[in-house]
């Protein structure tokens, strides 16, 4: 249930409550004006300096396919949790017709030193942080867009551990900030997991 009445009729909330993952997709595709919808709401995202330290790039086909055997052949390396969700990161990446991934450009670490005269390895991480937070509202912004259009996605966070082998194969540079998100329709309906209750994730001063 939402929250309150008032949500019932806010769509917002009501794609905010909907959205949930899934990782196993049907065969419909997805189209070229639903995926450039996902990127520009995804572009849309708030970010430090307005510098948008995102690229996003797309896989089909071949390239989502070597992308999964990549994530396959580099499981084994992994304790037996982490492998199995490596292995099963992959199988959500075959069954997705299409695979937005996105990356930081690193452009905002570079020019931090210069935005704020401040000792260059404090500039680093401050702005190294502000990276991260930037594409990661980028990536919630795609999310929530897939499930206002009927999409489901997965951000397959379990990644983050081949996280340079993965900007390598995309051709993107060493960075921050890495995500993979497979797109597509649900192979069946499903409801996310129950929430605790906001309460318990609430303090309160003053």
């Amino acid at each position: 249930m939402l929250a309150n009445e008032n949500s019932l009729v806010n769509e917002t909330l009501q794609t905010i409550h909907k959205r949930h993952s899934v990782r196993t997709f049907a065969e419909q595709d997805v189209s070229d004006e639903q995926i450039r919808i996902l990127l520009q709401a995804a572009n849309e995202a708030p970010s430090a300096h307005n510098q948008q330290p995102w690229r996003f790039v797309i896989l089909r086909n071949r390239k989502k396919q070597e992308l999964a055997q990549l994530v396959t052949s580099k499981a084994g390396d992994f304790p037996k949790p982490a492998s199995a969700l490596l292995r099963m990161a992959a199988r959500s990446i075959m069954s997705a017709p299409v695979v937005i991934a996105v990356a930081n450009t690193g452009e905002l670490i570079e020019r931090g030193a210069q935005l704020f005269k401040i000792e260059k390895e404090m500039a680093r991480d401050f702005f190294r942080t502000m990276e991260i937070q930037s594409s990661a509202a980028s990536v919630q912004n795609l999310l929530l867009a897939a499930t206002s259009l009927g999409l489901a996605t997965v951000w397959l966070g379990i990644l983050f551990l081949l996280k340079d082998e993965v900007l390598q194969f995309l051709g993107e540079p060493k960075g921050e900030f890495m995500a993979v998100v497979p797109v597509g329709y649900s192979m069946k309906s499903s409801s996310g997991p129950q929430k605790e209750p906001v309460e318990m994730k609430v303090k309160r001063l003053g």
